[in-house]
């Protein structure tokens, strides 16, 4: 996308964590705002922000694993807002357990998150951002969207569709006015883990430490991703760790495994 002032830009995912810090960054550059999560008290602290910026905000309390909220969003949106320009596929949910240990009821909700939430998102925003002079979608995926790890099995199920899903509509919309970028952050300071459902053995304080003294800022994520948008790129790797995950998977995909599993077992991830 060339311009980005006056656009109106869909955030999924809005209240916290790289959606909050996207929602202001692209208020600062001119977009109006279209904030969605299932936190309506979050979103009215992200909407203060936005209108503060001398943006317009809209706050549409939608879990976006609903296809029935889904599919009425993008109408709410463009009554709202007269259009839609860019989506930001951003929401997500993280479970930690072993496979073995993993219940089933949080792998269906992690995948109608992670996965679903972002098929229906451009499932029934598409029309809207095909109707504009130009358009963006961009799909938050991982660095586990790269690289398997051992306890985030239904994440990495979900980063990988996400991340095979977008390239394929990347090349289905190659000659539109609609590009697509998929995003693979390593490790940014965010509520995912804090908020993650976790087996017994999962060592959650242990995992928010280390988030949380490694992890990148989620303002810099954010404006690394409006920079991927303007430039219409399909891949953005966020943060070191993306960046050497992605090269040695390329370069030896099962050594990159056994050098996973040799980390996992000098750590609480395997254990």
């Amino acid at each position: 996308m060339r311009k980005l002032r006056d656009r109106i830009a869909v955030v999924t995912g809005a209240s916290s964590g790289i959606g909050r810090a996207l929602a202001t960054e692209l208020a600062a550059q001119g977009c109006h705002l279209a904030l969605v999560d299932v936190d309506g008290a979050g979103l009215q602290g992200v909407a203060a922000q936005v209108r503060e910026l001398g943006r317009e905000a809209s706050e549409h309390v939608v879990d976006v694993a609903d296809r029935s909220a889904m599919s009425a969003l993008p109408e709410a949106v463009a009554s709202r807002h007269g259009g839609v320009h860019l989506l930001v596929n951003n929401a997500g949910v993280s479970v930690s357990a072993r496979f073995e240990d993993h219940d089933l009821d949080d792998f269906e909700w992690l995948v109608g998150i992670n996965f679903w939430g972002v098929v229906y998102g451009c499932k029934f925003f598409l029309p809207h951002l095909l109707a504009a002079d130009e358009g963006h979608i961009v799909n938050l995926s991982s660095i586990f969207g790269i690289v398997g790890i051992p306890s985030q099995s239904s994440y990495c199920a979900t980063k990988f569709a996400v991340r095979g899903f977008s390239e394929s509509l990347w090349t289905e919309l190659r000659d539109t006015p609609v590009g697509v970028t998929s995003v693979h952050p390593g490790g940014i300071r965010t509520n995912i883990v804090r908020s993650s459902r976790m087996s017994a053995g999962a060592e959650r304080a242990e995992m928010e430490a280390a988030f949380e003294r490694f992890g990148g800022a989620p303002e810099q994520a954010a404006r690394k991703i409006i920079r991927a948008v303007r430039r219409n790129r399909l891949r953005l790797r966020i943060r070191p760790e993306s960046v050497v995950g992605d090269w040695l998977k390329r370069l030896a995909p099962s050594a990159t495994q056994h050098l996973v599993a040799l980390g996992a077992r000098r750590s609480s991830l395997v254990q």
